[in-house]
């Protein structure tokens, strides 16, 4: 477990880097402190570790969020947090993290922070969408732009699922095997799922029962890809991306991937 210790140990020498900045802002002027800035325009300060609980909370109507992991970072568990990440904290109402990313509650901890702790549900799965954009609009105070928001999806959702749907090969449901966490991919496809594979490495003998059921695509998660997953059995492999942009937009992570789908059906 060396490596949680190093980060403890980062994270110490962070919280002590916050406490002369913070130190420095009191001396000065009392209105760049946190309870000015949770009170500002009287809307939530939401931190989030990431670009994909950012843009939940977008969705959710939150207009002032800061995302701490950039979003150039492929495996959000393995960012180091910096002092500005502890800052940013310590000025939040809200601090959004998934449990896979264990170093949100030290950062919270460390920074000292009065913000409301929020484990998120990371799942595109649209009804699991809805119910984490619903639940955080309560949260916020902005149920009316998160309902808008879930109309606006559930239109764009429908669009893309028909449109893959008319693309099937020969009008038939595709066989597919998906990565666990890109199964919302194929719900998306209405493809017919007949195995998953992941987080954890795949065994020969996984590989062998997922071949046997000779599927058309293999839906890869391209955070936490392992490469080609059924060489030489004539499977598709999808590359599908979960995560949103910087512009914490989640519309285009779907359209994203039903052109992946789309473009790799005809030759299913």
């Amino acid at each position: 477990m060396a490596h949680t210790r190093g980060r403890t140990t980062s994270l110490l020498a962070l919280s002590a880097a916050l406490a002369l900045v913070t130190g420095c802002e009191n001396g000065s002027s009392s209105a760049g402190g946190g309870g000015d800035k949770r009170e500002h325009d009287g809307k939530p300060v939401v931190v989030v570790t990431t670009t994909w609980e950012g843009a939940l909370a977008k969705a959710a109507g939150a207009e002032n969020v800061q995302v701490i992991v950039p979003q150039s970072v492929q495996h959000a568990p393995d960012y180091d947090p910096k002092p500005s990440d502890l800052a940013a904290v310590a000025g939040a109402d809200f601090v959004l993290y998934a449990p896979f990313e264990p170093y949100a509650g030290k950062i919270k901890e460390a920074a000292g922070s009065e913000a409301e702790l929020v484990e998120v549900n990371l799942d595109n799965d649209a009804d699991k969408v809805d119910a984490e954009v619903a639940e955080l609009g309560k949260l916020f105070g902005t149920e009316d732009a998160a309902a808008k928001w879930t109309a606006a999806f559930a239109g764009e959702y429908a669009k893309l699922s028909k449109d893959l749907k008319a693309q099937w090969p020969g009008g038939k449901s595709p066989v597919v095997v998906s990565q666990v966490f890109t199964t919302w991919a194929a719900k998306l496809a209405g493809a017919n799922l007949v195995g998953t594979y992941g987080p954890e490495a795949v065994t020969p003998a996984q590989l062998a029962k997922l071949g046997k059921e000779k599927p058309a695509l293999v839906l890869d998660n391209a955070h936490m890809s392992t490469g080609t997953v059924l060489p030489g059995s004539g499977a598709q492999q999808v590359e599908i991306v979960n995560y949103p942009g910087d512009d914490l937009d989640l519309l285009p992570v779907y359209r994203n991937a039903a052109t992946a789908l789309k473009e790799a059906m005809p030759a299913s």
